[in-house]
């Protein structure tokens, strides 16, 4: 395709099918970068610089993708929010990110004009893709403006908010080069070079999983600056996704265990009906993959599952199927240009093979800071090295293997959930003493998040508490997070200083299980 880039390839090959929409529409590089190219102008109209943000809450669609494009010639962070979040949720991050401008899809519109409010986002500047009464007609602003390229360009970002401990999530803050976009190519696509996907080989990026997270946007991006065509699903099925891997011959795509799961609980009939021989690299993260699962994936889509470890903020380690089936469970080696260490608690670098600690990552081009918030930024690193919060330790070979995730993380269908959070809207219940959140298994999503609670004297635990609890959580919590069921206790065990023991709690719900690793 020529020179890496969007941008760059979109005009050397207009004619090149760049997307497939979820409604199968055929959009060339020429037209997307038509239209990338409006959005730089419209939004240029309401006087934003480089360095702004624009909030996206977003389904996937053409829009998000050329706002994406649009924010990373332009200069400007891209925050996409998502939107399974509640209004006051999604208020908070547009009001921490400074967000100059929100679009919504009409898809959201409670949940939109709650966070618009909040956030105390300007009405011309909040924008809907359908309609929302008050917002201003996206579409519209858009094809007002010329298809000709925007002059003063200059590389932008994504900066996506990630959950913290404290149950506010933080914002993935990296200082923008200041580079034209062409220049910053080969950064876009790096990730894509850690298994071998070059440009100019005919590959096929299916999207299914939400582009508000992380690496579904990256990956995706980087397909896009490789001049790889993106088939793009709005809602994923498993039989849909098997559908058009066979109809565009679908090379690669960026998936979760959850898939994976579902995919292997269709009939065996339906999956032999579709032809999946084009597949090559079929990459998954985001949650512990069980190893049974991808064991049978592996039987069944062959060596094109690869998997990697890494984290909103950075990475990483990577394996092929090759060598994980030589070491079941592994995530993988570190990437070129990172470094994984083992850490203990009082920060001594543990050497020995096998020693267990926290996992901690080094890269050269590790220049994230969560934003506005620097103590979290100087808590998580020691030297160069950052960590997420995982326990694993290193093999003899430098195979990584995670033993246990952060303490109290819930992942739950790819996502992290962070108990604190929710256990900070039961405390707002008057009914409620004391409360404790926790995951606990299920065989589609890997874990759900469950409650126990010990209500005020007086107050008895019973069903009609239950529902009264889970419907007060209904505005305050996004549907995923809120617990699923709520046990109730008369006191929860805590010891004289006031520590929850949680495991517990916890422990007789896996009693017998694996947490998957």
């Amino acid at each position: 395709m020529g020179d890496l880039g969007f941008w760059a390839m979109a005009q050397e090959h207009p004619e090149h099918l760049a997307l497939v929409t979820p409604d199968g529409q055929e959009m060339t590089a020429g037209e997307l970068l038509g239209r990338s190219n409006q959005v730089v102008h419209a939004l240029r109209g309401f006087g934003l610089v480089p360095g702004d943000v624009v909030a996206t809450l977003l389904p996937n669609g053409v829009e998000y993708l050329e706002l994406y494009l649009a924010c990373l010639q332009a200069g400007w962070y891209l925050v996409p929010v998502n939107h399974h979040l509640v209004g006051p949720e999604i208020g908070y991050i547009l009001s921490d990110s400074g967000a100059k401008v929100f679009v919504a899809h009409e898809r959201f519109e409670d949940a939109a004009l709650i966070a618009a409010e909040e956030a105390e986002i300007a009405s011309s500047t909040c924008l809907v893709v359908g309609e929302i009464l008050g917002f201003n007609d996206y579409a519209r602003l858009r094809s007002n403006q010329p298809t000709t390229n925007p002059e003063h360009r200059t590389l932008g970002d994504v900066m996506n908010y990630t959950s913290g401990t404290t149950g506010k999530p933080k914002g993935v803050y990296r200082k923008l080069s200041g580079i034209v976009p062409e220049e910053g190519a080969l950064g876009l696509v790096g990730l894509l070079f850690l298994f071998g996907i070059m440009p100019e080989d005919g590959n096929v990026h299916i999207i299914g999983s939400p582009l508000y997270h992380t690496a579904v946007t990256r990956f995706g991006g980087a397909s896009l600056h490789m001049g790889h065509t993106i088939v793009l699903m709005d809602k994923w099925t498993p039989e849909t996704m098997l559908q058009l891997i066979e109809k565009y011959h679908v090379t690669m795509s960026h998936m979760v265990p959850t898939q994976f799961h579902r995919l292997l609980e269709l009939p065996e009939a339906t999956r032999a009906k579709y032809d999946v021989s084009s597949l090559r690299h079929m990459i998954h993260a985001a949650a512990p993959c069980p190893v049974d699962t991808k064991r049978k994936m592996i039987e069944w889509w062959g060596e094109s599952i690869d998997e990697y470890y890494a984290a909103s903020e950075g990475g990483g380690s990577v394996v092929n199927a090759k060598d994980w089936l030589t070491k079941p469970g592994t995530v993988g080696r570190a990437w070129p240009n990172a470094e994984l260490a083992i850490f203990d608690d009082e920060g001594t670098r543990l050497e020995e093979p096998g020693a267990i600690g926290t996992v901690y990552m080094a890269m050269a081009t590790s220049n994230f800071e969560y934003h506005k918030d620097k103590e979290k930024t100087e808590k998580n690193r020691i030297g160069a090295f950052f960590t997420v919060g995982d326990i694993g330790y290193l093999d003899e070979d430098g195979f990584l293997f995670l033993c246990d995730r952060k303490s109290d993380m819930i992942i739950s269908g790819g996502a992290n959930i962070y108990p604190a959070e929710i256990e900070a809207v039961f405390h707002g219940n008057d009914k409620v003493a004391d409360v404790a959140v926790f995951g606990i298994p299920d065989e589609d999503w890997g874990e759900r998040v469950h409650a126990v609670v010990e209500p005020v004297a007086g107050v008895t635990g019973d069903a009609a508490l239950e529902a009264e609890l889970l419907a007060y959580c209904a505005d305050k919590l996004a549907k995923f997070k809120t617990p699923k069921a709520i046990d109730f206790q008369a006191s929860l065990p805590r010891d004289p200083s006031g520590k929850l023991y949680k495991r517990k709690l916890r422990d007789p719900f896996w009693e017998g299980r694996e947490r998957a690793i």
